[in-house]
């Protein structure tokens, strides 16, 4: 881009990470964004991203290109937190990233909970973080999951066909992919389109299981691969343009 284009209003703040642009039109509905001091009066107005000064809610926005956008894949270690800060001190996904990294103020997309481990992915990217998130937008993503006992052909049909949870969420239907048993244990390999918190854990629970090792490896196009526990990397191009095609943020 050079120092004379223009962008709408909308797209400038959505590209500074700090929200999307569906989100972006409301701050500008609710008169919290100002251009050069001024309120802006619509999301559609073109902005100078190099000369123009704009503030949401008092505070600075920072335009950034797409290319300067960080993604990040990460192997979420158990017992780390999917939060930027803990108020129990537990450590976060954010003490596994470099001073270099942060300071680009990466956000998980979603969340991995506490005792879970495996693919979490991290960007600065305010819209395709938004969509990845959205309902209409959730990409199947995959987990290999331990429980205690056997999971039988019934549980698994109760699974593909969408059960309903005690507190009342009736959920989409779960794919099982592998469903293998070792002595006292049981290895399942699910596909989730949902993103009901923490439902493997609570739907295994209602099957009167427990689940002993949960560990996401795959979500849209990205896969975990052999990235080690702790590690992370950025993604490549072609991952990048998968996720946003997945949710017709391409072209």
């Amino acid at each position: 881009m050079t120092k004379k284009e223009t962008v709408r209003l909308n797209k400038y703040i959505a590209a500074s990470g700090l929200t999307s642009r569906r989100g972006a039109d409301e701050l500008v509905k609710q008169r919290k964004v100002k251009i050069n001091g001024e309120i802006a009066d619509s999301p559609g107005i073109q902005v100078t991203p190099f000369s123009d000064r704009v503030e949401v809610n008092g505070k600075l926005v920072k335009y950034r290109d797409e290319e300067a956008h960080l993604y990040i894949l990460m192997n979420k270690p158990v017992r780390v937190v999917t939060t930027a800060k803990d108020p129990k001190g537990r450590p976060t996904v954010m003490d596994l990233l470099p001073s270099n990294i942060l300071k680009r103020r990466p956000f998980p997309v979603g969340r991995l909970d506490y005792h879970s481990e495996g693919l979490l992915l991290l960007t600065t990217d305010g819209e395709l973080c938004n969509r990845m998130i959205h309902p209409r937008w959730h990409q199947p993503k995959v987990y290999d999951v331990v429980v205690n006992g056997v999971v039988t052909p019934e549980m698994v049909q109760k699974m593909e066909n969408g059960m309903k949870l005690k507190e009342g969420e009736k959920l989409a239907p779960v794919k099982i992919k592998g469903n293998k048993t070792d002595k006292n244990t049981s290895r399942v390999r699910m596909v989730l389109r949902q993103g009901v918190n923490r439902q493997i854990r609570r739907m295994y629970r209602d099957l009167g299981l427990k689940v002993l090792k949960l560990k996401r490896i795959s979500q849209g196009a990205v896969n975990l691969g052999d990235l080690p526990p702790g590690k992370w990397r950025k993604l490549g191009t072609p991952e990048i343009n998968a996720l946003k095609k997945a949710v017709e943020l391409n072209g």
